[in-house]
């Protein structure tokens, strides 16, 4: 009886010492490594779908679209006195205006690396401090005057009317004599 006893106790110090044990194990954790730079860590501004027209030969030849992610460390973006979205659109439209050498009529020669290069740099340089790490586009868009207005003209003709065939029903229309009314 004695000899069970002694075992009973023998396998209770040792679970309670296996327990202890583990407990010390899982609080000896040292601090944990700070997640990489692009892969945690940073916020991701989203602007709205900006519009900006492609001014060419003194007058507006269409219009640029854009909508563009900016990846901002979350402690720097509060520091702004201005909400980042308003400061990133108004500098997106300064780099674009004072870039005459940027063409969106010329959509296979444009390169969208140095443009989401220069838009970066030129956010930085305004702010005077690395404040956005990359700048990624969503959606990139050019629409020529002709583009945009044969889209509002189809809009007026009710749904998928073509243009063309809504002026030759007119045509044939104009050319039928007007009904008499029955008195």
């Amino acid at each position: 009886m004695i000899k069970f006893i002694v075992a009973g106790l023998w396998i209770c110090a040792a679970t309670i010492g296996a327990v202890f044990f583990s407990f010390q194990m899982s609080g000896a954790k040292g601090a944990p490594e700070p997640p990489p730079a692009l892969l945690g860590g940073l916020d991701y501004v989203k602007t709205e779908v900006l519009s900006v027209p492609v001014l060419k030969q003194g007058g507006v030849v269409g219009y640029f679209l854009a909508q563009l992610v900016y990846t901002v460390e979350p402690e720097r973006a509060k520091k702004l006195s201005v909400p980042a979205e308003t400061l990133f659109s108004d500098e997106l439209y300064t780099y674009l205006f004072a870039n005459p050498s940027i063409d969106f009529t010329e959509t296979k020669k444009l390169d969208l690396d140095q443009f989401r290069n220069g838009v970066r740099e030129a956010i930085n340089k305004r702010l005077g401090e690395d404040l956005i790490h990359d700048v990624m586009i969503e959606q990139v868009d050019y629409l020529s005057k002709e583009e945009i207005r044969n889209n509002m003209l189809r809009r007026s003709l009710m749904g998928d009317e073509r243009p063309e065939t809504a002026k030759a029903k007119d045509a044939a229309a104009a050319e039928q004599p007007a009904e008499e009314p029955a008195h």
